[in-house]
């Protein structure tokens, strides 16, 4: 077999350092995508690819910032939160 180190031996710490913060990253896109599809609902649409009103504009707004809310949620918690035992009350 081929002795090739792994990718935690070449980089000398772990990827998944790197993911808990693209996670939240994404997250804060999602909501930044929200919001400025929500400000920018009453402004007229340029020839862009996706051509929407302003009803279409604040629905997918809405879809994307409570996507980004989930999404910084759980990668806050499945990140950063310590591990408790769920057994604490007994």
């Amino acid at each position: 077999m081929l002795n090739i180190p792994t990718t935690e031996e070449r980089l000398g710490k772990s990827p998944q350092r790197l993911v808990r913060y693209f996670v939240l990253a994404m997250a804060l896109v999602y909501i930044g995508l929200g919001i400025w599809l929500w400000w920018s609902a009453d402004q007229p649409a340029g020839g862009g690819l996706l051509q929407l009103g302003p009803t279409g504009r604040r629905v997918l707004g809405t879809v994307f910032l409570l996507y980004g809310l989930l999404r910084f949620g759980r990668g806050f918690q499945t990140h950063f939160r310590k591990n408790t035992s769920s057994n604490d009350h007994d």
